[in-house]
């Protein structure tokens, strides 16, 4: 770890009782920790100087959630994200396999939740022909294949979309159509340094294709520029179990790469539909499941939160729909597990206080309030209010933690701080904004509980031209 003398930098506050000096001070790094902060002290022999000239100096950012493996593939992938119908999807992959005939069309980021008509195999098997032809949802809890796909991933035929389990459990199988190229550690290391560039000096990887030992050897080839927790997922519990890996654990000589979570979705999404609730959608006479579905019995959550939490592994319980959030809560009582809820993007008021007094963390996505805003008040009508209920989970003690889900948003924490405090993307005003956070409270969710930069703080901090506070979107 290099030493480093930083000069006549501006301290930002960030957690409740910071209080930034008057003027800039000279912060001095050694060994991965701030061991001085003052103004004007000589510089130690042999250390680097880099002068601030009064820039901002901050914790550096975190993102605790991003699919890492589909973030660094979302590059390769045709962006669907602006396909707006049936009709414009089976236009595009017509485009597509008519400008490079025979080759696999892998798609990602159509929302088709709101779009009224229903995704077929037939309407892409019409254009296609004996294509594979595979687009991912934005949310990544579906996909809408041909039937060449289909038998490509060993899928049985059908006329709809592949949801849930049953895509979960297929996705890997997509490098038998060649969709392995972007996850090359030449790959990983574009988009990580892409995302120091941004500020961000850590995140948390819930990839859902590969192992933990994945990680180790791509950390061994160059990967390394940011610190990484990486989790497991049930169908790797107990090799993590076995090998005596638990939360926190090194997995490398420099402490930097992690052990994570365990990993459990125990509900669907809202674009699909699959979201858990506890009231049915809106259109859900015409769903399967009026009002969503667990993916595990309480029984199998239950079960699994507490294999996890006996063997010292924290868990991270994706629970979107508000009786997912419900049910997650009450298997962490159950338990005596500790971690998180991963998006708990609908809630009951009173589940929030009890996430408080449990201490279980709220791992949420400000950046999904921009693109599920019109969605939730077409399918979940007289909700909303309860949606991405920030304020609620602040002002009741929930210890909040900003993540991206990449590639469902970008790898960008300045998007997410701006979501979070704005509640809108465009010119209309704000979503519900009585559950915007200050720009201050956004950043304090997006620095992994760190203070204001300190002696004794990780030598993880991030250099800004502007002031955060009035400035939290840097150009």
């Amino acid at each position: 770890m290099t030493d480093l003398l930083i000069r006549d930098a501006r301290l930002v506050p960030v957690q409740p009782g910071d209080t930034a000096p008057d003027g800039p001070v000279d912060v001095l790094l050694h060994d991965g920790r701030v061991v001085d902060v003052r103004p004007g002290f000589a510089r130690p022999d042999g250390v680097e100087e880099v002068e601030a000239d009064g820039r901002w100096l901050l914790p550096g950012l975190w993102d605790q959630h991003v699919h890492l493996g589909q973030w660094t593939l979302a590059s390769q992938r045709v962006d669907a994200s602006a396909v707006g119908s049936v009709a414009e999807a089976v236009s595009l992959v017509a485009e597509r396999v008519a400008a490079v005939p025979g080759r696999p069309v892998i798609t990602w980021g159509h929302r088709p939740g709101g779009w009224g008509g229903e995704c077929s195999v037939a309407d892409l098997d019409e254009v296609s022909g004996v294509t594979p032809v595979v687009l991912i949802a934005g949310d990544g809890h579906h996909a809408w294949l041909n039937s060449a796909a289909l038998a490509a991933l060993g899928l049985p035929a059908r006329d709809g979309v592949v949801r849930e389990n049953e895509w979960f459990a297929a996705y890997d199988r997509l490098t038998r159509l060649g969709d392995d190229a972007g996850t090359s550690p030449a790959a990983y290391r574009t988009v990580l340094d892409a995302a120091a560039a941004l500020g961000v000096v850590g995140l948390v990887d819930y990839e859902f294709v590969g192992s933990v030992d994945d990680w180790v050897e791509r950390w061994r080839q160059g990967c390394d520029p940011l610190r990484v927790r990486v989790a497991t997922y049930a169908d790797g519990l107990e090799d993590v179990i076995a090998q005596r890996r638990r939360t926190g654990d090194p997995l490398s000589d420099d402490g930097r790469l992690t052990m994570g979570p365990l990993k459990i979705i125990s509900d669907g999404s809202l674009n699909t539909r699959t979201a858990w609730c506890c009231e049915p959608y809106a259109d859900g006479a015409l769903l399967e499941h009026p009002a969503g579905a667990a993916n595990l019995t309480e029984s199998e959550l239950t079960a699994l939160l507490a294999r996890a939490h006996m063997s010292g592994l924290e868990v991270a319980t994706h629970a979107i729909g508000d009786a997912a959030v419900t049910a997650a809560l009450d298997a962490y009582a159950a338990t005596g597990a500790r971690g998180s809820v991963e998006h708990a993007q609908l809630v009951a008021r009173g589940d929030v206080r009890r996430m408080a007094g449990l201490g279980i963390r709220a791992s949420v996505q400000p950046g999904h309030l921009l693109d599920d805003r019109d969605l939730t008040e077409l399918i979940w009508p007289g909700r909303s209010e309860r949606s991405f209920a920030f304020r609620w989970m602040l002002d009741d003690g929930v210890r909040l933690c900003f993540g991206s889900d990449a590639p469902v948003s970008p790898l960008d924490p300045w998007l997410a701080v701006a979501a979070a405090v704005r509640r809108t993307a465009d010119e209309r005003p704000a979503w519900h904004p009585e559950q915007a956070l200050t720009t201050r409270e956004a950043l304090a969710a997006s620095v992994d509980g760190q203070p204001m930069v300190g002696v004794g703080s990780p030598a993880d901090v991030v250099l800004l031209d502007d002031d955060p506070l009035t400035a939290p979107r840097p150009h």
